[in-house]
């Protein structure tokens, strides 16, 4: 459901600036049947169509399945910074990892930068795509030491980084990390450009085709939907969070996280560059040509865990207000929130999904890094498919994964899970049905049977049973964006209980279902 501008007191209109200026309709029909094509693709984002594309190059027939539409769901609420300085994170993996793992994993985004560039270059893709320094800066003098590690950690893996006392932003800053030649650019125009060269020669593109089930046997795989299957030599999950993630646990080795992002307009110019504060709760800028001529500066942060908070809204005002410390701000147009998933030890999950599931790949775990980590997780897994080696897939390999390495993070997660979602310990009912005001949702027990109940602005009422159809966490009701979204693993709901993220690929049952 959608809020207007206004709509609750909330900042801007509800919308993804990214698909709010591209066309709200792509060409391409659901799955029609069954067939057969050597690679099928699941996931209709920046990692899955770019692996499409890399693949129908190097001679694949490929087809792609996308649950709803193309580029709209993780990939057109990003915030669509196209560099490797990832707020902190190369002293930390140096530290944990070793020098090896840690140039890996800078080569590999700092090239996923330069492949994006070539695409554009290669085929005019009109995206504004513009070179941009990026900056980590430190808000507190406490940050500084961490932002001058940062710097000397990136430039000894040959990363472009200089530390600077000042910057740019009008925020407090006590010096920088700061990265040269990096990207920002129009995620869903660039997608939409690349998805349009992989129908034909025997590749297809199927939207609203959810997919339901992976059965690998070790020999071809067959991906079930609903309204058919497609068998394949080989499977790339590229549905953000794995659907099929029972082998190799990937329930329990990522968390769910949300974060908002608010498009504002300023009455002066914004500073050459994209910026992020080192410490603390994420503060996050960058600006985008409008399309009228004037500038959108995207602000973002406010993250928190999926499902955790009860008035979700606060988010918005928040960041709002952070905004408007800042910066005096001429108006508020657009608002959006994404979902991202954080691994165990910070690092994604690229590569084959588990022993004896070598025909299935998946990409998961971005850590809101998505642009650069995405891309290059189609160029390993087009390379692994092809059956050559990739120099950066051992920093990203799936079965790295080791409880001891990480153990304090991934208990307190399980555990976590185990008490305070699983049986909905987190969401006691309370009230009943005439006590939900205009635009409440919460969960109550009708007829003896617990319902989350929603009360939209007409007064209709919708009621769902809030167990979730993944693994069976109780859902919390997220009042910015109107859906019930599971705490455990970060599946989201509408307000009638129809799967709009997975890992769920089932809907909620209505109340008394």
């Amino acid at each position: 459901m959608e809020h207007g501008p206004g709509a609750y007191g909330l900042p801007g209109r509800h919308g993804s600036f990214w698909m709010e200026t591209t066309a709200a309709e792509t060409p391409h029909p659901p799955l029609p049947g069954n067939l057969e094509t050597d690679v099928a693709v699941v996931g209709g984002g920046i990692t899955g169509i770019t692996t499409a594309v890399l693949l129908k190059r190097a001679g694949y027939a490929v087809t792609l399945l996308e649950g709803n539409r193309i580029c709209q769901g993780v990939t057109g609420h990003t915030t669509a910074k196209v560099t490797s300085l990832h707020r902190l994170i190369y002293k930390d993996l140096i530290d944990r990892f070793g020098g090896r793992p840690a140039q890996q994993y800078a080569e590999a985004n700092q090239a996923a930068i330069e492949t994006i560039a070539s695409f554009v270059r290669e085929y005019g893709i009109a995206c504004d795509f513009a070179r941009k320094p990026a900056c980590t800066y430190a808000e507190t003098e406490e940050a500084r030491e961490k932002v001058a590690d940062e710097a000397d950690a990136a430039r000894s893996l040959g990363l472009p980084a200089a530390f600077t006392e000042e910057i740019p932003l009008p925020a407090r800053s006590y010096g920088a990390v700061v990265f040269e030649n990096q990207a920002q650019f129009h995620p869903v125009k660039y997608l939409l450009h690349l998805a349009s060269l992989i129908p034909g020669d025997g590749s297809r593109i199927y939207e609203n085709t959810r997919a339901l089930e992976v059965q690998d046997g070790g020999g071809r795989c067959t991906v079930r939907t609903a309204s058919g299957t497609v068998t394949a030599d080989t499977v790339v999950l590229a549905t953000h969070y794995p659907f099929y993630d029972a082998p190799g646990f990937y329930f329990a080795r990522m968390e769910p996280s949300r974060s908002y992002a608010l498009g504002v307009r300023l009455d002066e110019p914004f500073p050459e560059g994209m910026f992020i504060n080192a410490d603390g709760p994420a503060h996050s800028w960058r600006s985008q040509p409008a399309g009228d001529g004037g500038e959108l500066v995207i602000v973002g942060g406010m993250e928190h865990r999926t499902g955790e908070d009860v008035d979700t809204r606060r988010h918005y005002r928040d960041l709002e207000a952070y905004a408007r410390s800042v910066y005096p701000l001429r108006s508020v147009d657009y608002r959006w929130s994404a979902q991202d998933y954080i691994t165990v030890d910070g690092v994604p999950y690229i590569g084959p999904l588990a022993d004896g599931h070598e025909n299935v790949y998946i990409a998961t775990g971005f850590r809101k890094w998505g642009m650069t980590n995405g891309t290059a997780a189609a160029t390993i897994i087009t390379e692994m498919i092809r059956g050559g080696s990739n120099p950066w897939a051992e920093v990203y390999a799936p079965d790295r994964f080791k409880p001891a390495a990480s153990a304090r993070r991934f208990l307190v997660h399980n555990i976590e899970v185990a008490e305070k979602y699983i049986g909905g310990a987190i969401s006691r009912p309370a009230g009943d049905l005439a006590d939900v005001a205009t635009g409440e949702g919460r969960i109550l027990m009708i007829e003896g049977k617990k319902a989350g109940v929603f009360r939209d602005r007409e007064g209709r009422v919708h009621a769902v049973n809030p167990t979730c159809t993944h693994l069976g966490c109780v859902a919390a009701w997220n009042s910015a964006e109107e859906t019930w979204d599971c705490p455990c693993h970060g599946s989201r709901f509408d307000a009638d209980g129809k799967v709009i993220h997975g890992p769920a690929v089932k809907d909620l049952k209505p109340r008394g279902g």
